[in-house]
C-alpha cells in the first residue's frame, strides 16, 4: 500500500499546471493531471517517461460530471486524495467596452465555476486526509485594470478562496490562493506575444505552489501573491 500523498491538478498538461506536476512527482507525490486535450496530456506523460505515479484524465474543468469523474479515477487509481489544484483557466485578453462577448461565457465558466466544481467534487476525499485546496488566481484578482473581464473572473476566485476557507476549515482542510503576476506560459498564446517587462517562469511559480502544499499539518497559508521583480502593478 503506497502512502505517498496524491494531488489532482486541473489544466495540468502544460504551463503552470505541468510545472507543479513535475515538481510534485519529483518530491514523491502521486499526481493526476486533467485537461481537455488528449494529445497534450499524452505528450506530457511521454515527456516524463510515463511514471507510475502519474495519471492523466481528459476532461473539462467546467463540467461537473467530468470533474467528479477525475476525482473518482484518482481515488480508484491511488486510493486517496490529499491536494487539489484548480489551475485550469484562460483569458480572452479583451475588455468590457470593446471586447467580443462570444468568448466570455467559456472563460467565466472555466475560471470561476471550474474551481467551485473541483472543491465540491473533492471535499469528501479531502476531509478524510485533512488535505489542501489550492486555487490559482491572479494579481488581476487584487488590482483593478480598465475593462478587464479576465480580471473580474480572478476577483471572483479571490472571493471564492476565502469563502471556501471559512466553510472547510472546520473539517481540517486548508485553502490557499496563489495569485501570480506575469508568467511566461501558453496563457499568452491567444494574446499574440508575451507582455513586455519581467516575467516569472512556470517553474518559479510552481515552487511557490509546492511550498504552500508542503506546509506542516495544521498550518493554513491562505493568500500568496507572487510577482516577478520589476512588475509594478
Amino acid at each position: 500500500m503506497n502512502d505517498s500523498p496524491v494531488a489532482l491538478i486541473t489544466g495540468g498538461g502544460s504551463g503552470i499546471g505541468a510545472a507543479v506536476a513535475r515538481q510534485l512527482l519529483d518530491a514523491g507525490h502521486r499526481v493526476t493531471v486533467t485537461g481537455r486535450g488528449a494529445e497534450r496530456l499524452q505528450a506530457f506523460a511521454e515527456e516524463l517517461g510515463r511514471p507510475e505515479g502519474l495519471l492523466t484524465v481528459v476532461g473539462n474543468a467546467a463540467e461537473y460530471d467530468q470533474v467528479r469523474s477525475a476525482v473518482e479515477s484518482t481515488l480508484k487509481e491511488f486510493g486517496r486524495l490529499d491536494t487539489v489544484v484548480a489551475n485550469a483557466g484562460f483569458a480572452t485578453h479583451d475588455s468590457v467596452a470593446a471586447g467580443d462577448p462570444a468568448g466570455w461565457t467559456e472563460m467565466v465558466l472555466t475560471n470561476v465555476l471550474g474551481p467551485a466544481l473541483l472543491i465540491r467534487a473533492s471535499i469528501d476525499a479531502l476531509k478524510e486526509t485533512r488535505g489542501r485546496i489550492v486555487l490559482v488566481g491572479s494579481v488581476a484578482g487584487h488590482v483593478h485594470t480598465p475593462g478587464n473581464i479576465y480580471g473580474a473572473t480572478k476577483w471572483a476566485v479571490t472571493g471564492l478562496a476565502e469563502n471556501a476557507r471559512r466553510e472547510v476549515t472546520e473539517f481540517g482542510v486548508g485553502v490557499t490562493l496563489i495569485s501570480p503576476g506575469r508568467v511566461e506560459t501558453p496563457f499568452w498564446d491567444s494574446y499574440g506575444s508575451l507582455p513586455p517587462g519581467d516575467l516569472l517562469t512556470a517553474d518559479q511559480l510552481a515552487q511557490s505552489i509546492v511550498w504552500a502544499i508542503g506546509r506542516p499539518a495544521g498550518v493554513d497559508v491562505n493568500t500568496v501573491v507572487v510577482r516577478p521583480i520589476g512588475q509594478p502593478n
